[in-house]
Protein backbone atom coordinates (compact mmCIF):
# COMPACT_ATOMS: atom_id res chain seq x y z
CA UNK A 1 0.00 0.00 0.00
CA UNK A 2 1.67 3.44 -1.43
CA UNK A 3 1.54 6.81 1.17
CA UNK A 4 -1.34 8.43 -0.50
CA UNK A 5 -3.25 5.30 -0.19
CA UNK A 6 -2.72 5.19 3.63
CA UNK A 7 -3.46 8.77 3.67
CA UNK A 8 -6.52 8.82 1.78
CA UNK A 9 -7.76 5.61 4.18
CA UNK A 10 -7.02 8.00 7.23
CA UNK A 11 -9.06 10.79 5.24
CA UNK A 12 -12.13 8.11 4.97
CA UNK A 13 -11.73 6.80 8.78
CA UNK A 14 -11.93 10.23 9.91
CA UNK A 15 -14.64 11.65 7.49
CA UNK A 16 -16.57 8.39 8.48
CA UNK A 17 -16.07 9.21 12.25
CA UNK A 18 -17.20 12.70 11.81
CA UNK A 19 -20.36 11.34 9.95
CA UNK A 20 -21.26 8.65 12.52
CA UNK A 21 -21.03 11.82 15.14
CA UNK A 22 -23.11 13.84 13.97
CA UNK A 23 -25.91 11.14 12.84
CA UNK A 24 -25.68 7.99 14.27
CA UNK A 25 -27.70 6.11 11.58
CA UNK A 26 -24.67 6.04 9.71
CA UNK A 27 -23.77 3.15 11.46
CA UNK A 28 -27.33 1.31 11.31
CA UNK A 29 -26.95 -1.71 9.38
CA UNK A 30 -29.78 -0.84 6.81
CA UNK A 31 -27.82 2.24 5.87
CA UNK A 32 -24.37 0.98 5.97
CA UNK A 33 -25.56 -1.99 3.50
CA UNK A 34 -27.37 0.75 1.24
CA UNK A 35 -24.10 2.67 1.40
CA UNK A 36 -22.27 -0.31 0.68
CA UNK A 37 -24.81 -1.24 -2.39
CA UNK A 38 -23.89 2.04 -3.80
CA UNK A 39 -20.29 1.96 -3.32
CA UNK A 40 -20.46 -1.53 -5.60
CA UNK A 41 -22.22 -0.25 -8.36
CA UNK A 42 -20.27 2.90 -8.69
CA UNK A 43 -16.95 1.34 -7.80
CA UNK A 44 -17.32 -0.96 -11.04
CA UNK A 45 -16.96 2.39 -13.76
CA UNK A 46 -14.49 3.82 -11.65
CA UNK A 47 -12.24 0.84 -12.27
CA UNK A 48 -12.87 0.95 -15.63
CA UNK A 49 -11.90 4.56 -15.93
CA UNK A 50 -8.64 4.16 -13.99
CA UNK A 51 -7.35 2.00 -16.96
CA UNK A 52 -7.89 4.40 -19.32
CA UNK A 53 -6.32 7.16 -16.93
CA UNK A 54 -3.06 5.45 -16.28
CA UNK A 55 -2.61 5.82 -19.86
CA UNK A 56 -2.69 9.38 -20.04
CA UNK A 57 -5.81 9.34 -21.61
CA UNK A 58 -9.72 9.78 -20.72
CA UNK A 59 -13.17 8.38 -21.35
CA UNK A 60 -16.01 10.47 -21.08
CA UNK A 61 -18.54 8.01 -22.82
CA UNK A 62 -19.30 6.27 -19.25
CA UNK A 63 -22.19 7.33 -18.86
CA UNK A 64 -24.29 7.41 -22.32
CA UNK A 65 -22.86 3.56 -22.65
CA UNK A 66 -24.29 2.81 -19.21
CA UNK A 67 -27.81 4.13 -20.72
CA UNK A 68 -27.66 2.59 -24.35
CA UNK A 69 -26.38 -0.81 -23.39
CA UNK A 70 -29.08 -0.48 -20.22
CA UNK A 71 -31.11 0.49 -22.36
CA UNK A 72 -30.09 -2.93 -24.90
CA UNK A 73 -30.02 -5.06 -21.91
CA UNK A 74 -33.60 -4.38 -20.87
CA UNK A 75 -34.95 -4.71 -24.25
CA UNK A 76 -33.48 -8.02 -25.29
CA UNK A 77 -34.39 -10.05 -22.06
CA UNK A 78 -38.17 -8.31 -21.48
CA UNK A 79 -39.32 -7.46 -25.33
CA UNK A 80 -37.33 -9.86 -27.18
CA UNK A 81 -37.46 -13.07 -24.83
CA UNK A 82 -33.60 -13.63 -24.97
CA UNK A 83 -32.43 -15.28 -22.00
CA UNK A 84 -30.61 -12.93 -19.92
CA UNK A 85 -27.34 -14.63 -19.75
CA UNK A 86 -27.08 -14.13 -23.46
CA UNK A 87 -28.00 -10.73 -22.97
CA UNK A 88 -25.28 -10.16 -20.50
CA UNK A 89 -22.66 -11.70 -22.68
CA UNK A 90 -24.15 -9.51 -25.67
CA UNK A 91 -23.94 -6.60 -23.70
CA UNK A 92 -20.25 -7.42 -23.07
CA UNK A 93 -19.29 -7.72 -26.35
CA UNK A 94 -21.05 -4.36 -27.35
CA UNK A 95 -19.10 -2.74 -24.75
CA UNK A 96 -15.86 -4.40 -25.96
CA UNK A 97 -16.26 -3.59 -29.50
CA UNK A 98 -16.99 0.40 -28.52
CA UNK A 99 -13.29 0.37 -26.07
CA UNK A 100 -12.41 -1.50 -29.43
CA UNK A 101 -13.44 1.54 -31.74
CA UNK A 102 -12.25 4.10 -29.10
CA UNK A 103 -8.77 2.52 -28.70
CA UNK A 104 -8.62 2.39 -32.61
CA UNK A 105 -9.93 6.24 -33.33
CA UNK A 106 -7.18 7.14 -30.91
CA UNK A 107 -3.83 4.89 -31.79
CA UNK A 108 -4.36 4.50 -35.55
CA UNK A 109 -6.13 7.50 -36.51
CA UNK A 110 -4.12 9.65 -33.70
CA UNK A 111 -7.21 11.54 -32.71
CA UNK A 112 -7.17 13.23 -29.13
CA UNK A 113 -8.69 11.02 -26.66
CA UNK A 114 -10.95 13.96 -25.38
CA UNK A 115 -12.64 14.35 -28.71
CA UNK A 116 -13.17 10.76 -29.19
CA UNK A 117 -14.94 9.56 -25.71
CA UNK A 118 -17.07 13.37 -25.89
CA UNK A 119 -18.34 12.65 -29.64
CA UNK A 120 -19.31 8.62 -27.86
CA UNK A 121 -21.01 10.69 -25.27
CA UNK A 122 -23.06 12.38 -27.77
CA UNK A 123 -23.88 9.46 -30.07
CA UNK A 124 -24.23 6.73 -27.31
CA UNK A 125 -26.86 9.40 -25.52
CA UNK A 126 -28.76 10.10 -28.62
CA UNK A 127 -29.02 6.53 -29.99
CA UNK A 128 -30.12 5.77 -26.67
CA UNK A 129 -32.90 8.19 -26.70
CA UNK A 130 -33.62 7.48 -30.42
CA UNK A 131 -33.61 3.42 -30.12
CA UNK A 132 -36.55 4.19 -27.27
CA UNK A 133 -38.09 6.91 -28.98
CA UNK A 134 -37.36 9.11 -25.86
CA UNK A 135 -39.22 6.86 -23.62
CA UNK A 136 -38.25 4.66 -20.99
CA UNK A 137 -36.97 1.13 -20.98
CA UNK A 138 -38.03 -0.69 -18.20
CA UNK A 139 -39.66 -3.78 -16.74
CA UNK A 140 -43.31 -4.53 -16.70
CA UNK A 141 -45.17 -5.36 -13.49
CA UNK A 142 -44.93 -9.36 -13.30
CA UNK A 143 -41.58 -9.30 -14.78
CA UNK A 144 -39.44 -11.60 -12.87
CA UNK A 145 -36.32 -13.12 -13.38
CA UNK A 146 -35.68 -14.04 -9.76
CA UNK A 147 -31.88 -15.82 -10.79
CA UNK A 148 -30.53 -12.77 -12.17
CA UNK A 149 -32.06 -10.50 -9.81
CA UNK A 150 -30.24 -12.31 -7.11
CA UNK A 151 -27.01 -12.61 -8.76
CA UNK A 152 -27.23 -8.80 -9.59
CA UNK A 153 -29.15 -7.04 -6.52
CA UNK A 154 -29.13 -9.71 -4.16
CA UNK A 155 -27.76 -9.90 -0.70
CA UNK A 156 -26.02 -12.58 1.16
CA UNK A 157 -26.19 -12.45 4.93
CA UNK A 158 -26.96 -8.57 4.31
CA UNK A 159 -24.16 -7.44 2.35
CA UNK A 160 -25.33 -6.59 -1.32
CA UNK A 161 -24.03 -8.60 -4.38
CA UNK A 162 -22.92 -5.58 -5.90
CA UNK A 163 -19.86 -4.77 -3.20
CA UNK A 164 -18.68 -8.53 -3.94
CA UNK A 165 -18.93 -8.01 -7.80
CA UNK A 166 -17.02 -4.80 -7.07
CA UNK A 167 -14.29 -6.44 -4.92
CA UNK A 168 -14.29 -9.61 -7.38
CA UNK A 169 -13.09 -6.84 -10.09
CA UNK A 170 -11.23 -4.43 -7.71
CA UNK A 171 -9.26 -7.72 -7.00
CA UNK A 172 -8.55 -9.06 -10.63
CA UNK A 173 -7.68 -4.90 -11.45
CA UNK A 174 -5.29 -4.75 -8.47
CA UNK A 175 -3.62 -8.24 -10.23
CA UNK A 176 -3.66 -6.99 -13.81
CA UNK A 177 -2.29 -3.18 -12.70
CA UNK A 178 0.20 -4.16 -10.90
CA UNK A 179 1.44 -7.77 -10.84
CA UNK A 180 1.53 -8.17 -14.22
CA UNK A 181 3.58 -7.37 -17.36
CA UNK A 182 0.54 -5.58 -19.12
CA UNK A 183 0.22 -3.34 -16.29
CA UNK A 184 3.72 -2.33 -15.81
CA UNK A 185 3.14 -1.73 -20.24
CA UNK A 186 0.25 0.64 -18.90
CA UNK A 187 2.44 2.66 -16.61
CA UNK A 188 5.24 2.87 -18.89
CA UNK A 189 2.94 4.05 -21.79
CA UNK A 190 1.15 6.80 -19.52
CA UNK A 191 4.70 8.09 -18.29
CA UNK A 192 6.42 8.66 -21.41
CA UNK A 193 4.72 6.87 -24.79
CA UNK A 194 7.38 7.48 -27.20
CA UNK A 195 9.72 6.16 -24.85
CA UNK A 196 7.92 3.10 -24.11
CA UNK A 197 8.01 2.65 -27.61
CA UNK A 198 11.29 3.04 -28.22
CA UNK A 199 11.97 0.37 -25.62
CA UNK A 200 10.05 -2.15 -27.62
CA UNK A 201 6.40 -1.78 -26.07
CA UNK A 202 3.88 -2.39 -28.12
CA UNK A 203 1.96 1.31 -27.16
CA UNK A 204 -0.83 0.56 -30.20
CA UNK A 205 -1.74 -2.48 -28.58
CA UNK A 206 -1.60 -1.97 -24.65
CA UNK A 207 -4.07 1.52 -25.01
CA UNK A 208 -6.22 -0.26 -27.42
CA UNK A 209 -6.26 -2.68 -24.44
CA UNK A 210 -6.67 -0.22 -21.82
CA UNK A 211 -10.16 0.76 -23.27
CA UNK A 212 -11.76 -2.16 -24.46
CA UNK A 213 -11.12 -3.54 -20.43
CA UNK A 214 -12.59 0.36 -19.47
CA UNK A 215 -15.68 -0.49 -22.08
CA UNK A 216 -16.40 -4.49 -20.32
CA UNK A 217 -16.29 -2.92 -17.21
CA UNK A 218 -18.58 -0.59 -17.94
CA UNK A 219 -21.10 -2.49 -19.83
CA UNK A 220 -20.52 -4.81 -16.51
CA UNK A 221 -21.88 -1.43 -14.35
CA UNK A 222 -24.68 -1.38 -17.32
CA UNK A 223 -26.41 -4.80 -16.28
CA UNK A 224 -25.98 -3.82 -12.43
CA UNK A 225 -27.27 -0.49 -12.92
CA UNK A 226 -30.22 -1.68 -15.16
CA UNK A 227 -31.05 -4.27 -12.50
CA UNK A 228 -30.79 -1.41 -9.91
CA UNK A 229 -33.31 0.94 -11.38
CA UNK A 230 -35.55 -1.46 -13.64
CA UNK A 231 -36.22 1.56 -15.24
CA UNK A 232 -33.63 3.61 -17.34
CA UNK A 233 -34.80 7.07 -19.11
CA UNK A 234 -31.84 7.37 -21.17
CA UNK A 235 -32.45 10.97 -21.57
CA UNK A 236 -30.77 11.23 -18.16
CA UNK A 237 -29.69 7.38 -17.03
CA UNK A 238 -25.78 7.63 -16.04
CA UNK A 239 -25.56 11.18 -16.42
CA UNK A 240 -22.36 12.35 -14.63
CA UNK A 241 -21.04 9.31 -14.07
CA UNK A 242 -17.69 9.66 -15.91
CA UNK A 243 -16.95 12.44 -13.99
CA UNK A 244 -17.60 10.41 -11.26
CA UNK A 245 -15.37 7.23 -12.28
CA UNK A 246 -12.64 10.17 -13.14
CA UNK A 247 -13.27 11.85 -9.77
CA UNK A 248 -12.98 8.35 -7.58
CA UNK A 249 -9.45 7.84 -9.60
CA UNK A 250 -8.38 10.82 -9.06
CA UNK A 251 -8.71 11.42 -5.38
CA UNK A 252 -7.06 7.82 -5.68
CA UNK A 253 -4.23 8.91 -6.75
CA UNK A 254 -4.23 8.56 -10.42
CA UNK A 255 -2.98 11.37 -12.31
CA UNK A 256 -4.89 12.73 -15.40
CA UNK A 257 -0.86 12.95 -16.73
CA UNK A 258 -1.07 8.96 -16.91
CA UNK A 259 1.42 6.63 -15.47
CA UNK A 260 0.19 6.79 -11.70
CA UNK A 261 -1.72 5.52 -9.44
CA UNK A 262 -2.67 2.53 -7.54
CA UNK A 263 -6.64 0.34 -7.63
CA UNK A 264 -6.61 0.15 -3.41
CA UNK A 265 -6.95 4.61 -4.07
CA UNK A 266 -9.41 4.15 -6.37
CA UNK A 267 -11.34 1.95 -4.25
CA UNK A 268 -11.14 4.10 -1.41
CA UNK A 269 -11.68 6.83 -3.28
CA UNK A 270 -15.09 5.43 -4.33
CA UNK A 271 -15.99 4.38 -0.70
CA UNK A 272 -15.18 8.43 0.64
CA UNK A 273 -17.24 10.26 -2.26
CA UNK A 274 -19.94 7.82 -0.93
CA UNK A 275 -19.17 8.51 2.53
CA UNK A 276 -19.31 12.00 1.61
CA UNK A 277 -23.11 11.45 -0.43
CA UNK A 278 -24.25 9.83 2.60
CA UNK A 279 -23.29 12.79 4.73
CA UNK A 280 -24.75 15.32 2.35
CA UNK A 281 -28.25 12.62 2.67
CA UNK A 282 -28.21 12.29 6.46
CA UNK A 283 -27.04 16.21 7.37
CA UNK A 284 -30.55 16.95 5.70
CA UNK A 285 -28.12 19.45 3.19
CA UNK A 286 -30.31 20.84 0.51
CA UNK A 287 -30.14 18.01 -2.69
CA UNK A 288 -29.25 20.55 -4.80
CA UNK A 289 -25.64 21.29 -2.94
CA UNK A 290 -24.99 18.08 -3.46
CA UNK A 291 -22.34 18.19 -6.14
CA UNK A 292 -21.01 21.53 -4.76
CA UNK A 293 -19.83 19.69 -1.46
CA UNK A 294 -18.37 16.78 -2.99
CA UNK A 295 -16.54 19.26 -5.69
CA UNK A 296 -15.29 21.22 -3.01
CA UNK A 297 -13.57 18.59 -0.80
CA UNK A 298 -12.09 16.88 -4.05
CA UNK A 299 -11.21 20.28 -4.19
CA UNK A 300 -9.32 20.46 -1.15
CA UNK A 301 -8.01 16.78 -1.48
CA UNK A 302 -6.38 17.43 -4.46
CA UNK A 303 -4.71 20.74 -3.46
CA UNK A 304 -3.73 19.15 -0.36
CA UNK A 305 -2.28 16.12 -2.21
CA UNK A 306 -0.32 18.41 -4.65
CA UNK A 307 0.72 20.51 -1.59
CA UNK A 308 2.33 17.65 0.01
CA UNK A 309 3.87 16.18 -3.01
CA UNK A 310 5.66 19.53 -3.69
CA UNK A 311 6.85 19.08 0.08
CA UNK A 312 8.21 16.09 0.00
CA UNK A 313 9.79 16.77 -3.51
CA UNK A 314 11.54 19.79 -1.61
CA UNK A 315 12.71 18.00 1.14
CA UNK A 316 14.56 15.28 -1.40
CA UNK A 317 16.14 18.01 -3.13
CA UNK A 318 17.53 19.28 0.60
CA UNK A 319 18.63 16.38 1.71
CA UNK A 320 20.61 15.83 -1.86
CA UNK A 321 21.88 19.15 -1.82
CA UNK A 322 23.33 18.81 1.64
CA UNK A 323 24.46 15.49 0.85
CA UNK A 324 26.34 16.23 -1.98
CA UNK A 325 28.07 19.68 0.00
CA UNK A 326 28.83 17.45 2.68
CA UNK A 327 30.72 15.05 0.21
CA UNK A 328 32.32 18.36 -1.55
CA UNK A 329 33.58 19.49 1.93
CA UNK A 330 34.98 16.20 2.95
CA UNK A 331 37.12 16.28 0.09
CA UNK A 332 38.36 19.89 0.03
CA UNK A 333 39.06 18.63 3.76
CA UNK A 334 41.53 15.25 2.62
CA UNK A 335 43.18 17.27 -0.18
Amino acid sequence: MQKKDIGLGMLVLTVAAVVAALNPRFLSPINLANTANLIGLFGLFSLAEAFVIVTAGIELSVGSVIALLGVLFVDMIVNQGIPWPIATVIVLVLGGFIGLAHGLLITRLRLQPFVVTLCGLLIYRGIARFYTADGTAGFSFGDSFPTLEWLVSGRTSGVPHSIVAFAVVAVFSWFLLHRTVFGRHLFAVGKNEEAARFSGINTTRVIVLAYVICAVFTALSAVFFAMYTRSIHPASHGNFYELYGIAAAVLGGFSLRGGEGSIVGVVLGVVLLQVLQNLVNLLGIPSSLNFAVMGGVILIGVLADTQFARYRTARRQAAALASLTDKTESRADTA
